[in-house]
Formats: structure tokens, C-alpha cells, sequence
């Protein structure tokens, strides 16, 4: 596949010497390839270690960290809750 370098390091405001422009267009170009050949996998690999992919752990309660603990390493609490400046007007 051919790797336009110079359009991407122009979008991404990079200054590429050429033996960095060809470094990367190498890698580029073999990631897209490998991106390529994924339609090709028939997705029916074994799970690791012959474990079945589907199993879960129980879901179970187990102890956790004081709230007041957790809250004393915050810059600022209110509530009980963390307290965070306003993002949005």
C-alpha cells in the first residue's frame, strides 16, 4: 500500500527529515497492511489457555477504600463527593 508521508506529517504539523519519512512511511504501510488482512481471519481463534473466552468471574462485593480516605487525597470535597470546577457554563 503507498503511504502519502508528506500529506500526513503536513496534517499532523510534523517536520520529517527523509530518512524519517521513510522510516515511517515503512511502518505505515505495514500496519495497513496488517489492518488489510483482518477481514481475512475467520475469528475463531482458541480462547488463551484453553480457558473459555465467554466465563466470567462471580460478581461479588468485597471490601473497598473509605470514602473518607479517598477523599482526603482530593484537592477539594463537598458532600462527600470530589469536587470538580464547573467545564460548562
Amino acid at each position: 500500500m503507498q503511504i502519502d508521508i508528506e500529506r500526513i506529517a503536513k496534517l499532523a504539523r510534523l517536520r520529517l527529515d527523509e530518512a524519517e519519512k521513510r522510516r515511517y512511511a515503512a511502518q505505515l504501510a505495514a500496519f495497513a497492511d496488517a489492518a488489510a488482512r483482518l477481514p481475512a481471519l475467520d475469528g475463531e481463534a482458541p480462547a488463551p489457555d484453553g480457558a473459555d473466552a465467554a466465563a466470567l468471574r462471580p460478581d461479588r462485593a468485597e471490601p473497598s477504600l473509605d470514602a473518607r480516605e479517598l477523599l482526603s487525597n482530593a484537592p477539594q470535597a463537598a458532600d462527600g463527593c470530589f469536587a470538580v470546577p464547573r467545564a460548562v457554563d
